[in-house]
C-alpha cells in the first residue's frame, strides 16, 4: 500500500498505484477529501501532456503545488488520467 504524508497527516493511500518516473500516481479517490485545492499553475511534459497542479492544504497550512494531474493526459500516458502525484516536501512510502 502506497501513502503520501505530508504536514504529519496521511493524505492519500492506495495499493492501486501506477508508477511513472518514479512517482506514484494515486487515483483521485483515494485522496482524503478536502486537501486538494486548485492552483492556476501548468507545466508541459513533451510525452504525457500539460499538467495542472493543486494546493495542499492540512491543519491551515498550504504546500502550494504540491500535488500535479494530467486532467487530458496523451495517449502514451492514458494509465495515469484521473490520478494525481505528489512532490514539494510529501513523502510518499510503499
Amino acid at each position: 500500500m502506497a501513502t503520501a504524508t505530508w504536514n504529519r497527516t496521511v493524505i492519500a493511500q492506495s495499493d492501486d498505484t501506477v508508477i511513472v518516473e518514479g512517482n506514484h500516481y494515486f487515483p483521485i479517490e483515494s485522496v482524503i477529501a478536502d486537501v486538494l485545492t486548485p492552483n492556476d499553475r501548468t507545466s508541459v511534459c513533451p510525452w504525457k501532456g500539460t499538467s495542472s497542479y493543486y494546493d495542499i492544504v492540512v491543519d491551515g497550512e498550504t504546500n502550494s503545488a504540491g500535488a500535479w494531474y494530467y486532467p487530458e493526459p496523451k495517449e502514451a500516458a492514458a494509465e495515469i488520467k484521473d490520478r494525481v502525484a505528489f512532490w514539494n516536501g510529501v513523502t510518499v512510502t510503499d
